[in-house]
């Protein structure tokens, strides 16, 4: 009796076997006759699906990977986009500008930068040496990097830029974020930083303990009503590291 049972069980294994092997030689067959149209080697994709998320297979490999330059070109000409640049330069570059803080050879680092407006706004004013960093690589503009452990030497940058309100606050562990800053910008350096406005200043003093605030100014940033602190270290040459 047990024998028969698993001479039955072997025979069902087998043919499920085949059953799942019939079934994934179709979908590739279907794949290839559906997806891709042409030979010599170059495949062409036959539609471009526009749904949000990949349905099939095939919607998957239909999608155009979007070029980089255009991709920027059209956040630029965006509305949006333009009014927060236009407003990020008059709170915070140039009050940089004439505290004597910012200039065409300094050495910025964007911080918590989303898609780069930042970077973009500082490119635009003349900044060549500009690096931009988030949690999520956005190129062209932004490279993918933690806040929290930034992978820059002391005193790499002469200003240390977040334009993003809620990067302070929403920070995992803030008074890392704010000594990360301190550590990457150089002596006698600054650190532009937009907050919300229910961060009060003393709050920010706190966390920057090595930076003394010399300006502040009221911006609005999409629609939102925040503080830009400009901060300069106070360490001298003759500090500890």
């Amino acid at each position: 009796m047990d024998g028969h049972v698993r001479r039955l069980l072997n025979r069902v294994s087998i043919a499920l076997a085949a059953v799942a092997t019939a079934a994934l030689l179709h979908l590739f067959r279907h794949s290839s006759s559906y997806c891709i149209a042409g030979g010599s080697g170059s495949p062409t994709y036959s539609s471009l699906s526009l749904a949000p998320f990949p349905r099939t297979s095939c919607d998957a490999a239909s999608r155009r990977v979007v070029d980089l330059d255009l991709r920027l070109a059209k956040l630029r000409a965006s509305p949006r986009w333009r009014r927060r640049s236009d407003a990020l330069s008059s709170s915070t570059l140039v009050p940089l500008r004439r505290l004597r803080l910012l200039g065409e050879s300094s050495r910025v680092l964007c911080v918590a930068s989303g898609a780069g407006l930042a970077a973009d706004a500082l490119h635009a004013a003349g900044v060549g040496d500009v690096t931009a960093v988030d949690l999520v690589n956005f190129p062209p503009l932004v490279r993918q990097a933690d806040a929290h452990n930034l992978p820059f030497f002391d005193g790499a940058f002469d200003v240390v830029l977040s334009d993003d309100p809620g990067a302070l606050a929403g920070a995992l562990f803030p008074s890392r974020f704010a000594a990360e800053i301190e550590r990457t910008v150089r002596r006698g350096g600054a650190i532009a930083i937009a907050v919300d406005r229910h961060v009060g200043l003393s709050t920010v003093a706190h966390l920057f303990r090595k930076s003394r605030i010399v300006k502040v100014r009221n911006a609005t940033l999409d629609g939102s009503a925040v503080n830009i602190v400009i901060l300069r270290s106070y360490r001298t040459k003759t500090d500890p590291h």
